[in-house]
């Protein structure tokens, strides 16, 4: 087996990505002090050379002499640079080269080397070699031999005289023009997301900003709810806050009202709201900074008096799920433990749940994935509960019978001594009863 397909598999189901929680450099994370810091350039240049230093961990620990990055969020948090975030994750017009220990040159979309200038992180911007299809048509063969030239080229200068890199969301023709130049070509996400998982101290003050500001913004939503506006329309509120206030964009449109919330994952629409029926939200936004805040609260809408006893003994039931397992989040219990001992849904409810207890969250929704005791044979994978680590409990309470769902999110850190709050919504009085 090569040392790739080791590195994939992992060990008797254990994850193959690892947090390597030790370059946080012993911070005390249950002292919350991220809350009283000053976002200032000083802070945001120390973030960035952190994530840096967190990849560069990772690229030594899996053996990688290189790392060619296409996804705009890895691109951004390994050098800072951000641009065209959405349109880029779908178009591989724009790539980062970082060596373990030697030059790192972004490739830029040609009209925007501008954009680069000033990035402390960067030995170089270049143009980016228009290696789609759509880009450059016949002359795409053309363009994807250079790129492979430039690869070799930057390879030379690094100081670890290797050849085995790391490459994600590459166009096709890319990842085979450069095994066929004799790479060794492995995952680049298994570095990058244990260099994600751990955050630090300052990571965690935008973090907080970034909540803060999420918060407000579902709380004038709240406000606004009210019978006969429109999904969409009450949607918008939300999203207009969040960018009024230097948030970014949605992941997901995940609003929903009535019985559009059961089963959950219902996007959206030009559905009229009734007075009476519940509305389900899950943020999924990436706020300022650039950082991910996910948390979830439904609401009663008003009109129809107080909210009916099967609506309140589903939020019941979901606020039970998910205290249940913030209560049960400690560092240095394994993945499979917690799974074991997760609240355990009851029967005419699984069959609608959620697809994970918990998930990492960072700059978008990261590893570690922890899965559902009933689907671990399936998905599961083993890991720990670090330090450092901010994850997102989901609970998620619809009969597959029923009506109406009830979706509730929470987002956490992960301290020395158990967890610390960054969503602090509140649930609601009305529906708690």
């Amino acid at each position: 087996m090569s040392d790739y397909q080791t590195l994939a598999s992992g060990d008797a189901g254990k994850s193959n990505i690892v947090a390597l929680a030790d370059g946080a450099g012993g911070t005390d994370y249950s002292s919350g002090a991220f809350r009283r810091l000053e976002i200032d350039d000083g802070l945001l240049a120390r973030v960035e050379r952190y994530r840096l230093g967190r990849l560069r961990q990772q690229m030594r620990h899996h053996r990688l002499d290189a790392v060619i990055l296409f996804d705009p969020i890895n691109i951004r948090y390994a050098c800072g640079s951000r641009n065209m975030q959405v349109y880029s994750q779908r178009n591989p017009a724009r790539y980062l080269y970082v060596a373990a220990d030697g030059p790192i040159v972004l490739f830029e979309f040609s009209a925007c080397l501008h954009l680069a200038k000033g990035l402390a992180l960067l030995d170089e911007v270049r143009p980016a070699r228009a290696v789609m299809p759509q880009y450059s048509g016949p002359h795409c063969a053309r363009h994807t031999a250079a790129f492979v030239d430039d690869i070799h080229a930057l390879l030379a200068q690094s100081r670890t005289a290797g050849r085995r890199i790391g490459v994600e969301s590459a166009p096709t023709g890319a990842l085979a023009a450069l095994k066929d130049a004799g790479f060794e070509i492995t995952d680049a996400a298994i570095a990058m997301e244990g260099a994600k998982s751990i955050k630090s101290m300052d990571e965690l003050a935008l973090i907080h900003r970034s909540v803060t500001l999420t918060e407000a913004a579902m709380a004038r939503m709240e406000a606004a709810l009210r019978p006969g506006m429109s999904e969409n329309e009450l949607w918008s509120i939300f999203n207009q806050h969040v960018l009024a206030t230097g948030g970014e964009y949605a992941e997901t449109r995940l609003l929903a009202s009535g019985s559009r919330t059961n089963p959950w994952f219902q996007e959206c629409s030009d559905k009229i709201i009734a007075p009476g029926e519940l509305v389900a939200f899950d943020t999924d936004i990436v706020g300022c900074f650039g950082y991910y805040t996910d948390f979830s609260r439904t609401f009663h809408v008003p009109g129809a008096g107080a909210p009916t006893q099967a609506q309140t003994s589903l939020y019941r039931m979901a606020a039970e799920q998910l205290e249940t397992n913030i209560a049960l989040l400690r560092p240095g219990m394994s993945f499979r433990e917690y799974s074991r001992r997760a609240w355990p849904i009851p029967h005419g409810y699984r069959e609608n749940r959620y697809l994970d207890i918990v998930h990492g969250c960072g700059m978008t929704g990261e590893w570690p994935l922890i899965a559902h005791d009933m689907d671990w044979d399936d998905v599961g994978y083993d890991g720990e509960i670090e330090p450092g680590m901010t994850l997102c409990v989901e609970a998620y309470i619809g009969h597959r019978d029923g009506e109406e769902g009830v979706k509730l999110e929470e987002q956490v850190l992960i301290t020395e001594t158990g967890i610390d709050r960054l969503s602090t919504y509140g649930y609601s009085r009305e529906m708690m009863g």
